[in-house]
């Protein structure tokens, strides 16, 4: 559940900020150049970041003054500006000393207070970030770039391929990124916070960061260079530098993140949560477009993409009104789950009748079992099992697991029974049902 989001007083301004968790050590998380605090917690990627964050620290985020949901500024904010908001949300939050994270340039906030306020610093977590503006746009002409890309693309998310290249082909994915840029900042904010950006320069700082400090860079990182994060280490006094593989920018994105997060938890805790793997029982539901590809050669490129984002609203609208996950987009259909089997078939049999109005005619399938969460993604024998029913079902047909026939008894849900199903890759013979009309 998305925490309350409050107001803390910085001066004359108002900044957003919200705490969750149930940790004993208190963790500011300093976000990087954009965010919204309520906007992250509808990325379902990002949400499960947090939320591991929340399982070992009372984790206190906040939006920048100027950005998301904090008030707006006549001018580029300092620094300093930044600090008195950071030490504001302390206070209104009752954390005298805190664990700072600071995410890509966040972290040269949270890399200054910890200099400036070592009595309310008790460490420090650099991740993704710099002490110099070149590491992150190293040349003039690709901060030109920037600029152009505010002034004609802003909102429209193409710069996924900078900050999570490992989703560029993910559609699902870029739109909640679109959305990021959207209502992280205008793009007049965007300029003129990036104005400032360009004077960051704090590396005359680092010898005085007394505080133990973990530098977390990943190797390949194209936002920001790993250059930046070595740079940090080698200067900060005592700082340990943990480099992981890949080249996403985003700490909730990609194959490591769950090595990310143990190390930041250890770091922070003195010890990691060691599981090979977190497993829960739920309900898997997949959707598949019928001849997607037969529709998209017939409609061409553009009037395809927008009947797809279409679809997507509608499948999405769907998910969240029946209280689901979305795992991740499928490209012409979606992967999500269920707590509750009854939920997941009325979810099901909503997206097929609400995509007719679309004209498309989408196969959804169902199973309730034991699923492994492996970073944003979840795998095992449920997620296979889901599939394989999706695959054997019609157009417009919701076809489930025997399983999940059984689990919905006494909710009005009514099925077909369609026989004993041999499924690819799956031992024993699965009995479907349709749900019926």
């Amino acid at each position: 559940m998305q925490p309350d989001t409050r107001y803390a007083r910085s001066g004359d301004l108002h900044i957003a900020y919200q705490v969750f968790g149930a940790g004993s050590v208190d963790l500011v998380l300093v976000p990087g150049f954009i965010s919204n605090l309520e906007e992250t917690w509808d990325n379902p990627s990002a949400a499960r970041w947090l939320q591991r964050l929340g399982r070992f620290a009372r984790v206190i985020a906040f939006d920048k003054r100027g950005t998301g949901l904090s008030d707006r500024v006549g001018s580029a904010p300092s620094l300093d500006e930044r600090m008195d908001d950071a030490r504001a949300v302390m206070d209104a939050a009752h954390s005298e000393r805190a664990v700072l994270l600071g995410i890509s340039e966040g972290g040269s906030l949270a890399a200054l207070f910890a200099a400036s306020h070592p009595d309310r610093c008790a460490s420090l977590i650099l991740y993704g970030a710099f002490a110099r503006f070149a590491s992150w746009y190293a040349t003039e002409e690709k901060l030109a770039a920037f600029y152009r890309y505010v002034g004609e693309k802003w909102g429209t998310g193409e710069s996924v391929w900078k900050y999570a290249p490992s989703k560029v082909d993910d559609p699902g994915f870029k739109k909640i990124w679109a959305r990021h840029e959207r209502v992280g900042a205008t793009p007049a904010a965007a300029i003129a916070l990036m104005r400032m950006n360009q004077e960051i320069d704090i590396s005359g700082v680092l010898s005085a960061i007394r505080v133990p400090t973990l530098v977390i860079h990943r190797t390949d990182d194209i936002a920001v260079s790993v250059e930046g994060g070595r740079f940090l280490a080698q200067h900060i006094p005592q700082a340990r530098l943990a480099e992981f593989p890949g080249a996403d920018h985003l700490p909730y994105i990609g194959e490591n993140t769950d090595d990310i997060t143990d190390e930041i938890e250890e770091f922070v805790t003195g010890s990691r949560h060691v599981v090979e793997a977190d497993r829960i029982l739920t309900t898997v539901m997949l959707t598949d477009i019928v001849d997607s590809t037969k529709r998209a050669s017939e409609l061409g490129d553009r009037r395809w993409r927008a009947l797809l984002d279409q679809h997507d609203d509608l499948v999405r609208q769907e998910i969240t009104r029946l209280r689901g996950r979305e795992v991740k987009g499928l490209g012409d259909g979606v992967l999500a789950t269920f707590d509750g089997p009854a939920r997941g078939v009325r979810c099901a049999a909503a997206i097929v009748q609400g995509v007719r109005s679309l004209d498309l005619q989408i196969r959804c399938g169902l199973h309730t079992g034991e699923i492994e969460l492996n970073g944003q993604d979840i795998a095992g024998i449920a997620v296979h099992i889901a599939a394989r029913i999706a695959a054997q079902a019609q157009g417009g047909q919701v076809l489930v697991s025997s399983t999940v026939r059984d689990l919905v008894a006494g909710s009005g849900l009514r099925f077909v029974d369609e026989g004993a199903r041999s499924l690819k890759g799956i031992p024993d013979e699965v009995r479907v049902f349709s749900v019926a009309g």
